[in-house]
């Protein structure tokens, strides 16, 4: 398709200051260097009653808690990024803003091939960019890959903790109710095991920004047959837990 001039994604101003500035939007706190952006809400709603303290509220609408958590006593702030890439990366960075620099990300994934049980470890080793925000940060491409050192502590963690793990491309769309058959699979013959709503957007702003990331995913949901399987994988609450705790472990390692 011709079109008369590219579309605004495609204008470069990255060596530009955005006009809003998230280190004078965030709340004043600081937060530990180390950090994980947690996508399950039962992680994150027990983190109280197993003692965290509550650092501060993050400044977006959703008015998202940060607490902050202890691992073999270090600190680890732990919070829910949202949902879709230009929340979650509003989360990302304001945690950027008060301080956090090694943040690890730990949430489900749709799976795109029938041998990715529910429950299984996927580190993003590289995201296909199909959502709008990462082009804000990062000049335009197809793929862009994770920080290798992310991507070699996530797996020296999983591999640490006993979980069987692998690594791979995840598909990033701005658009759940989309995911075509069609498009399922040109991913799927692009090699992207898993489908999500923000990896590409994260790995960007993190590599914009300068600090650390990685991301870990559960396999969840699958895409892989001719019709959605659900596979029960919201009530995998032990997994999704140990996962998270991998994802802590990890942030600290970065």
């Amino acid at each position: 398709m011709d079109l008369p001039e590219p579309p605004p994604l495609y204008e470069d101003d990255l060596d530009e200051s955005g006009i809003l500035d998230p280190a004078r939007l965030a709340r004043r706190a600081r937060v530990p260097e180390a950090a994980v952006l947690c996508f399950f809400p039962e992680v994150v709603a027990g983190l109280a009653d197993a003692g965290a303290r509550r650092i501060t509220r993050l400044s977006s609408e959703r008015e998202t808690t940060v607490w902050e958590t202890e691992i073999d006593g270090r600190p680890v702030a732990v919070a829910h990024p949202g949902i879709g890439a230009p929340l979650a990366a509003m989360t990302l960075e304001e945690l950027i803003a008060m301080g956090a620099r090694r943040i690890v990300a730990v949430g489900g994934a749709g799976v795109l091939v029938p041998d990715l049980v529910m429950g299984h470890a996927v580190v993003v080793g590289s995201a296909l960019r199909d959502e709008g925000t990462s082009a804000h940060y990062l000049r335009p491409s197809r793929v862009v890959d994770a920080d290798p050192r992310g991507v070699a502590v996530l797996q020296r963690t999983l591999d640490a903790a006993g979980l069987p793990h692998v690594t791979g491309r995840t598909w990033t769309t701005d658009a759940v109710y989309r995911e075509t058959p069609a498009r399922a699979r040109r991913r799927r013959e692009e090699g992207c095991l898993t489908v999500d709503m923000e990896a590409s957007a994260f790995i960007a702003v993190a590599r914009f920004r300068g600090v650390r990331f990685a991301q870990v995913l559960l396999a969840a949901d699958s895409l892989a047959g001719p019709e959605w399987d659900a596979r029960g994988w919201t009530t995998a609450r032990a997994a999704r837990a140990g996962l998270t705790s991998v994802a802590s472990r990890a942030a600290l390692a970065l």
